[in-house]
């Protein structure tokens, strides 16, 4: 799977998440590096590095700088589902590494 040139936008996500609807991932991939700038809602700026499996599975870290000027840390695993429409939804489990240290889910998909 690659996902290099695609856009994502989170459709669902759990209240401990700074991304929301208004949310932006630009994706780009080389080989299986994946990288993302990501902006919008109460994210200013936003960057993700990771690395896909054969799978289309990404395990991926990312930093950002939300509204407050506060800079947050985690970590992801998203994987893929392939709706009928050809589009891919990804389903995030993440962690804070950063802040309270907490844990969510994410759904995000292609635009």
């Amino acid at each position: 799977m690659n996902y290099n040139g695609k856009i994502f936008k989170p459709i669902k996500t759990t209240k401990n998440s700074e991304t929301s609807n208004e949310t932006i991932f630009e994706y780009k991939q080389n080989g299986n590096i994946l990288t993302s700038d990501y902006s919008g809602g109460h994210i200013k700026q936003g960057h993700l590095i990771g690395i896909v499996a054969k799978d289309g599975t990404i395990e991926m870290r990312y930093h950002q700088v939300n509204l407050d000027d506060i800079l947050m840390t985690g970590t992801c695993v998203s994987k893929p589902e392939m709706l009928p429409n050809g589009k891919i939804r990804l389903h995030e489990k993440w962690k804070w590494t950063s802040g309270d240290f907490s844990e969510g889910e994410s759904i995000i998909e292609e635009q």
